[in-house]
């Protein structure tokens, strides 16, 4: 009997670690799985680094979500390193905005909720445009100032403020 616990262990072990799972990859986060075309959710950008869609519960006309394509996990998490990343996040986001013919910038969110007030924990830029055209829901959701919601610019701020001495 101790025998196949040890051996059903070593099967669990194994199928975890040898199962083709891709670094980066959680087959739990629903993200990776739209990334890894496993919802046939279509995709307006993806690349090595950076991914795209459309949000499900859109709060603007244009409502995009642009990801890292390898899990990365909230934007609580990240460190001064991940700055890059953050500013390609935005790059793509505004490409894609520009690609469905949205040529006023000016008028336009880019933010994060701040956890715990995330639904899914891979890393996600909110792409939100016309703001001025935000729903009811969606301006207090994707709110300015608030505890829940902060912009790109203000984490690229505070990831960058990361590392320095206070």
């Amino acid at each position: 009997m101790a025998g196949v616990d040890a051996t059903q262990l070593s099967q669990i072990d194994i199928s975890k670690t040898s199962s083709g799972a891709v670094e980066g990859y959680d087959k739990k986060c629903i993200f990776c799985r739209i990334v890894n075309n496993e919802m046939g959710t279509e995709l307006l950008h993806c690349d090595e680094d950076i991914s795209c869609f459309r949000d499900i519960k859109p709060g603007a006309p244009h409502h995009y979500l642009v990801v890292p394509t390898k899990h990365v996990g909230n934007c609580k998490s990240l460190c001064k390193e991940h700055v890059p990343l953050v500013k390609r996040m935005v790059e793509t986001g505004k490409e894609i905005l520009q690609k469905n013919n949205v040529t006023d910038l000016s008028d336009v969110r880019f933010g994060f909720h701040w956890p715990p007030f995330c639904s899914v924990t891979h890393l996600h830029l909110h792409v939100l445009a016309p703001a001025s055209q935000l729903t009811f829901m969606s301006r207090l959701f994707y709110r300015l100032n608030s505890y829940w919601f902060i912009t790109s610019d203000q984490l690229i701020e505070l990831l960058n403020s990361k590392g320095e001495t206070n």
